[in-house]
């Protein structure tokens, strides 16, 4: 009720506030590209003005000239913003023209141009600055330098393009580190984004995708440092910290006094060049970058709005950004992307219906899902080693028991003599579990175009097998139960009188446990195989020793295992490995194209639990909790009401039969009362008819 009562309304009201959610998202970023141009040319125009303005006093006229023009051009940027909004912003900025204007501090002037640019960020909820969540690539940098910038600022940087010749103002040296030692990569991305008015400076915002102006801009930013020399701290290994800072902030951060210092501008090169392994958090937010621009796609393309086709490109742009990972684990997939992103370009551009592009958003989703699955599906090494290692203690333990139980119930049985033959189970069952261990393997190797069948198929029956096992683990919790189970296999093979029925009940219990350990490794293996196999096998190993040591104190010392503590903490563990296998199993299943796959935008996405936002997924990891629920009453609240049922009615019979054999009693008790008052009756009668008969005489 609670479920069904609280989060269920919930999550409908959720979904209902979805499309609502993604209309409002897609307007502001509508806007986006015009609050972000007023806010980057004013904060352009400060920058100017603190190198041409010091102590009060205009060192370089023309830099405040250029931060005036940069000014105007917010000016005529902001006119594009919404009617309610242009008279606030034209009056803030004209009232940074007349700082510019009486020469006023560069302090002051930088202060209001930060009020601007917040509250337009504020106002309309844009992010200003969103820098790439990875660095972005050198060599794709160098490529759109040459391509659009080494004309005029050289194929070094040192101003000595064939089309700088003439052009007033210069264009500026990028090798010249004493001039731009305090400009950021943000700072050269706004100048590629939106050029510099007055200039030959062009706009790039509407030629080249965000990708290329970040990597032109981190390209231009080391052509004035060294080659790249030394550690970097972690704490710089990203480029969402470095992109903002200059050349003096890095120095500083690095621990160093000054750039002048050997090695230091080696060492700030380092930190802006480093490339960091991408992270999954990394990699979500690429993936969830590429969802809301595909939603406002969706959005604008229903609203008749010609920013859709613009926005259509920016997701692909921004999914490019992960396609060659996709591309090297799954051509076919990537493949399939790209043509779905093609459409999406083509039918925004206008005359496509309702139902159409919702078709192609449907498709793009189920393939995003499938990409993020693929590159990013995989366990921590971390968590695939105590996977392993709990999977070996857990069946090796329950082996260790049920033949440690079984030699015990023989010895109380006088049967110590029959051991052999549970020893001899033993080592058939540990040599079948290597066998299946093989088959399996081979069955992997010769069918690898089923491969996502064959490994969703193992998966899922991991699962049922797992939440069997979970179960079967919480109804022999309590020890009586666990002695009666044992006691009865004991019994039954006894009762047979032959040396195979004992041999037999061992092997089965243990090949049970042994394929089953196949099964599970089997499939964790498989949820980890980006991991690598060495955290599994690290796992096993270190089972392996901790088994050979309580077996040892189990056998030598008489040390006994907690069964009930034993039981329910094995039991949780194992169903929510079945809970993960679940959820894997199925995409894996999705992956083959053998189970359907229906997006759900409102679910969560946690891949060490198994979840994925897919209904089918998400439809057998809810059975499961389900069932978990059914198990959990009918083992903690049914089955023990039923047993104290059971006992009070037996208690009830034996007072029933109690009371009939008393009654029984009593009535025999009457009935030989009444015998014995009989026998004594004709005692008497006897007794007084015996003189009578000693005086008479026979006749003569």
């Amino acid at each position: 009720m609670i479920l069904s009562g609280g989060i269920l309304p919930l999550l409908v009201s959720m979904a209902a506030a979805a499309p609502q959610q993604t209309q409002t998202q897609a307007l502001a970023e509508d806007r986006a590209p015009v609050v972000r141009r007023v806010a980057a040319t004013a904060q352009l125009a400060a920058q100017e003005y603190r190198v041409g303005v010091v102590n009060g006093r205009v060192v370089a006229k023309s830099e405040v000239e250029e931060a005036a023009m940069f000014l105007q051009e917010a000016r005529r940027s902001a006119a594009l913003l919404p009617s309610d909004s242009v008279r606030p912003a034209i009056a803030q900025i004209d009232s940074l023209i007349q700082l510019v204007k009486r020469t006023s501090p560069p302090d002051t002037l930088d202060a209001r141009v930060r009020t601007l640019a917040g509250g337009l960020s504020q106002r309309f909820g844009v992010s200003l600055d969103e820098l790439p969540a990875q660095t972005p690539s050198l060599a794709r940098g160098a490529e759109v330098y040459q391509a659009n910038c080494a004309g005029c600022h050289g194929s070094v940087g040192r101003a000595d393009g064939p089309q700088a010749v003439g052009l007033e103002p210069p264009p500026a040296n990028l090798a010249d580190h004493a001039v731009l030692h305090d400009v950021s990569p943000l700072d050269y991305y706004r100048r590629i984004s939106f050029g510099t008015v007055g200039t030959a400076m062009p706009a790039f915002e509407a030629r080249l995708p965000a990708e290329d102006r970040w990597a032109a801009a981190l390209y231009a930013s080391v052509l004035r440092l060294p080659a790249p020399a030394g550690e970097v701290p972690p704490a710089l290994r990203t480029f969402a910290t470095t992109g903002r800072m200059s050349d003096d902030q890095l120095v500083a951060a690095l621990g160093l006094h000054d750039a002048a210092e050997p090695g230091a501008l080696a060492r700030v090169a380092a930190a802006r060049t480093f490339q960091s392994a991408a992270t999954a958090a990394a990699t979500s937010q690429v993936f969830d970058r590429v969802r809301a621009q595909i939603d406002s796609t969706y959005t604008l393309a229903r609203a008749g709005s010609p920013a859709a086709t613009a926005r259509a490109v920016d997701a692909y742009m921004t999914f490019e950004q992960v396609e060659r990972t996709v591309r090297a684990k799954d051509p076919a997939l990537a493949a399939e992307l790209e043509a779905s992103f093609a459409t999406l370009r083509t039918r925004a551009a206008g005359g496509a219906t309702p139902a159409e592009l919702s078709a192609i958003r449907s498709r793009l989703a189920v393939g995003l899902e499938k990409a993020e699955r693929t590159i990013g599906n995989d366990l921590s090494p971390v968590n695939l080693f105590f996977q392993s290692l709990i999977i070996l203690l857990r069946e090796g333990l329950e082996a260790i028991l049920i033949v440690g139980a079984l030699m015990t119930f023989l010895t109380k049985m006088g049967a110590g003599h029959r051991k052999r033959d549970i020893n001899i189970g033993v080592g058939a069952a540990i040599g079948a579990s290597l066998l299946t261990a093989l088959a399996l393997e081979t069955i992997f190797v010769l069918s690898p175009a089923k491969r996502e069948a064959l490994e969703g198929g193992t998966m899922i029956v991991a699962t049922v097998v797992l939440f069997y096992v979970s179960y079967w683990l919480l109804s022999k919790m309590e020890v009586v139960k666990w002695n009666r189970f044992v006691k009865s296999k004991v019994q039954d093979a006894l009762s047979s009188g032959s040396a195979l029925a004992l041999a037999s009940a061992a092997f089965l219990a243990v090949y049970r446990e042994g394929f089953e350990t196949v099964l599970f490794y089997k499939a964790l293996f498989l949820s980890g195989s980006g991991g690598g196999a060495m955290p599994v096998v690290g796992g096993i190993l270190v089972g392996s020793v901790v088994l050979l040591a309580i077996y040892v104190a189990i056998h030598r010392f008489g040390v006994r295992i907690p069964l009930k503590p034993f039981f329910a903490v094995t039991s949780a563990f194992l169903y929510y490995m079945a809970f993960v296998f679940a959820g894997k199993g199925v995409a894996e299943l999705q992956e083959g194209d053998l189970v359907p796959s229906t997006f759900a935008s409102w679910a969560p996405r946690l891949p060490a639990l198994g979840i994925y936002p897919t209904a089918e997924s998400l439809a057998l990891q809810g059975a499961l909790l389900l069932l978990l629920l059914v198990a959990l009453a009918w083992n903690f609240v049914i089955e023990p009401r039923r047993a104290r049922r059971l006992s009070r009615a037996m208690v009830q019979e034996k007072k029933g039969a109690n009371h009939d054999l008393l009654r029984s009693l009593e009535r025999m008790e009457a009935d030989l009362a009444e015998m014995r008052a009989e026998v004594e009756r004709m005692r008497r009668n006897i007794a007084s008819s015996a003189p009578n008969a000693t005086s008479a005489k026979p006749p003569r």
